[in-house]
């Protein structure tokens, strides 16, 4: 039966994405987001969509109200049958796409942040984070459940877009127990890898708990170092593999970067692209967002800014000074967001007339650094050491300079938002990073299309020649670090072109069938 089209002239598809993770109701970094907000983008364009999760205790308090559904799913593990109920709500905004819930209060009730548990893992009385045993038997569950739901609901998509190592059993239970079924052959499966660097490693005796055979325990399948890896099952059995940007699905098919599933991702790299992440200014502009002392555009830029960092300051308790440039920094504090070259750049960057407010949270080793240099440098440097969305925003409007110096970053969201608030970034060129922020140089300055200061090498030295040349550029010549502002602001990372990707890559795996 021909397609139906959209607005856009495209064919209309039906898509159903499978998350551990969706904001409003979850979310513990890019992915929560991500899924938040591209399907309601690919509705808009005129596609059926529909989205499934566990249901956490985080999505009954999420605000959005939840509706249990008269229907149940069972899934056949290993260890026997287990049953979940259904649950629906929607994202926010509009339109208003479906979010359907697997309920199992045994696997997923537990995140409770009074006893310091989230949706992965406990603090133990060491008081550490610690990963659930069960983690295997949690999202095999689900990845079965999600398959099971679909006759349920009576929601057959075209493509079933699974999202990292939590649903990467996916296309495995696809491949090898699903596709004797005609109507399971026309389900496409797509596999969106956020950050290979978490790949969801069990031990092979733990294997029956997904109620697969050994026949799945091959180099070619679920094995990796005698062990088995769900990622890696998912990227060798999907349809199709995409990374959350076009940098960073190159830089998985090197050692460096591909976490030792770099030879995975060569060999299946015919079907593997790269899309960035994008933004959803609803959320994320200065022109409206609610939690700002003022709002502004590109026109207002410069007194709403100032305005918007002498607030920042006041709440931040530093000197209210508007001519000292102020760097700053919302992350998890962690290796991977460059942490090791704050600390040590932080005292030779500190001998410069500079400000620095770090929101986050992440290794204790960081947190004490940083708590460290705020109590040695009371009137330059403040932290905050947890999650505050009203204080993150106000960081990206007040600052002058946003900082993201990572060792590697998949996508990437911090970085788009800065540059939609005016903030010009400082970031090592690396994934995501790369293709959306534009070198200052002469010839880029020339073109009108620089809008940050990168830097390549992973070292303290390289993070701050960056940043004295932003500093320099702050100083010295406010006519081009305005002109950076501008151009950034008017940079457009909105989901609708990244929407238009993924449909011309839905389609591309759909046409075949």
């Amino acid at each position: 039966m021909p397609h139906a089209a959209t607005p856009s002239g495209a064919p209309r598809m039906k898509i159903l994405f499978a998350s551990a993770e969706v904001v409003p109701f979850a979310k513990t970094g890019g992915l929560g987001e991500v899924v938040g907000s591209l399907p309601q983008a690919l509705a808009r364009r005129g596609h059926d969509v529909a989205v499934i999760m566990p249901l956490f205790q985080s999505c009954r308090r999420a605000g959005p109200l939840l509706e249990p559904l008269d229907l149940t799913v069972e899934a056949q593990l290993g260890y026997g049958k287990e049953y979940g109920r259904l649950w629906r709500s929607h994202l926010l905004g509009e339109p208003q796409v479906p979010v359907y819930f697997v309920e199992h209060n045994g696997l997923f009730d537990r995140d409770y942040k009074e006893l310091g548990n989230t949706i992965y893992s406990y603090r133990g009385p060491d008081g550490e984070q610690h990963d659930y045993s069960d983690q295997l038997s949690r999202f095999a569950f689900f990845s079965k459940a999600v398959l099971n739901a679909i006759p349920v609901l009576g929601f057959w998509p075209e493509v079933l877009h699974a999202n990292d190592w939590h649903v990467g059993l996916i296309p495995v239970y696809l491949r090898v127990q699903y596709r004797a079924d005609p109507r399971w052959r026309a389900v496409r499966s797509l596999l969106t890898i956020h950050n290979i660097a978490y790949q969801g490693v069990f031990s092979k005796n733990d294997l029956w708990v997904t109620g697969l055979g050994w026949e799945v325990f091959r180099h070619d399948l679920l094995e990796y170092y005698d062990s088995i890896n769900l990622l890696k099952g998912g990227i060798v059995c999907a349809d199709a593999v995409n990374a959350v940007s076009r940098r960073y699905a190159q830089e998985i098919q090197t050692p460096a970067y591909g976490f030792t599933l770099d030879p995975v991702i060569r060999a299946h790299q015919y079907k593997v692209t790269g899309i960035l992440n994008g933004v959803d200014y609803a959320v994320w502009s200065p022109a409206a967002d609610k939690h700002l002392p003022v709002n502004y555009d590109a026109s207002t830029v410069g007194p709403g800014k100032a305005i918007c960092k002498a607030h920042l300051q006041q709440a931040a308790g530093l000197p209210s000074r508007p001519d000292v440039p102020l760097i700053g920094m919302v992350s998890r504090f962690t290796e991977q967001k460059g942490l090791s070259l704050i600390r040590g750049a932080a005292w030779d960057l500190l001998n410069h007339d500079v400000q620095l407010v770090f929101l986050g949270s992440g290794d204790t080793s960081f947190e004490n650094f940083l708590e460290h240099l705020s109590r040695t440098f009371p009137h330059k440097v403040a932290v905050a050491l947890e999650f505050n969305e009203k204080l993150a925003h106000q960081i990206m409007a007040g600052s002058d300079i946003y900082l993201m110096p990572s060792y590697y970053e998949p996508s990437g969201l911090n970085q788009l938002y800065a540059l939609k608030y005016g903030t010009v970034p400082v970031a090592r060129d690396t994934g995501g990073l790369s293709d959306s922020i534009t070198e200052v140089s002469e010839g880029s300055l020339m073109q009108g299309r620089a809008t940050g200061f990168l830097f390549t090498d992973y070292h303290p030295a390289a993070l701050l020649w960056a940043l004295r040349r932003a500093l320099g550029c702050f100083a010295h010549t406010p006519e081009v670090w305005r002109q950076l502002q501008l151009n950034g602001m008017n940079q457009d990372f909105s989901w609708d072109h990244g929407a238009a990707e993924y449909e011309r890559l839905y389609w591309s795996m759909v046409e075949h069938l």
